[in-house]
């Protein structure tokens, strides 16, 4: 080696972590959520990449984008156990079975004080540089600026009030409002608030799949006819295995039977582990915790 230095311009910092661009505007981008807690997110997740768990974010770039939600949820979990006492029971199944490791929320509780240090550092020092520049212009595409609102409030003003067109019919303004048809829109509005209420995501443990026929006896042996529905994930190869499932039922009461007042039930259906919790959109998920 002879000594020389070599500076590295910020492009091609951003370049050479493409990968984890990536990853973090599809979660600020395509699912919505905060750009802050996302940064912690990153931070967590190349933390453990780091750590030894090869390959980490590459893998949950390669999963679809439900998935990933998922597990970004389970990481804020993660992150609640490295600064605070979680004060409820809470699994990170996803987490686990991408990890092929043994790793749980303890791992987490046992090494919380090197974690919070070295994650704030990889925030810090990868994660801000790195990734701001889509951070920023994110939020900008969340606040519309003033010209924006005064446009909207002016073509909302150029219509009748919504309240006062009858239900089925439609309003088709040259102002760039496209076509409305309330009735349609309330009644599908209304569908899928309910369904949602009815609706519960389920994850099972990778290396013991579970099939929709065992979880459909199970409840039917349980409750009876219950399910209205069940989406398995799909599985290109048949030696894959799905690891999450969507299940509405055809009431709520079904789901508070299940939860009995905890926010994530697990249950084991023929010696193999499945964790079940309510359904939460993105749009109605809670505000996050920072560092």
């Amino acid at each position: 080696m002879d000594g020389t230095q070599y500076t590295v311009t910020l492009d091609e910092f951003k370049l050479f972590h493409g990968i984890d661009r990536t990853l973090y505007a599809v979660l600020v981008r395509d699912l919505g959520r905060d750009t802050l807690e996302c940064l912690q997110i990153m931070g967590l997740w190349l933390w453990l990449e780091r750590g030894g768990f090869c390959n980490f974010v590459s893998k949950i770039l390669s999963l679809p984008p439900f998935l990933i939600n998922e597990l970004a949820d389970e990481a804020v979990i993660c992150l609640k156990c490295i600064n605070t006492q979680l004060s409820e029971v809470a699994e990170i199944p996803l987490t686990h079975s991408l990890a092929k490791k043994d790793i749980s929320l303890q791992f987490f509780q046992e090494n919380k004080r090197t974690a919070r240090h070295e994650i704030q550092s990889l925030i810090t020092g990868v994660c801000i540089p790195s990734l701001s520049d889509i951070m920023e212009k994110t939020r900008h595409n969340e606040s519309p600026n003033h010209s924006q609102i005064m446009l909207l409030s002016h073509a909302a003003s150029a219509t009748s009030p919504l309240t006062q067109i009858p239900a089925g019919s439609f309003v088709d303004s040259s102002s760039g409002i496209s076509t409305l048809r309330t009735g349609g829109i309330v009644k599908a509005r209304a569908n899928e608030t309910s369904r949602n209420d009815r609706t519960m995501f389920v994850t099972f443990s990778k290396g013991y799949p579970v099939s929709e026929t065992e979880v459909r006896q199970f409840f039917t042996r349980l409750f009876g006819n219950c399910i209205e529905s069940f989406l398995m994930q799909e599985v290109v190869s048949p030696n894959e295995q799905a690891l999450y499932a969507k299940i509405v039922f055809l009431r709520s009461s079904f789901i508070r039977a299940i939860l009995s007042g905890v926010s994530k039930a697990k249950f084991t259906i023929n010696g193999k582990h499945v964790w079940m919790r309510k359904f939460v959109p993105k749009n109605e998920r809670p505000l996050p915790m920072y560092l």
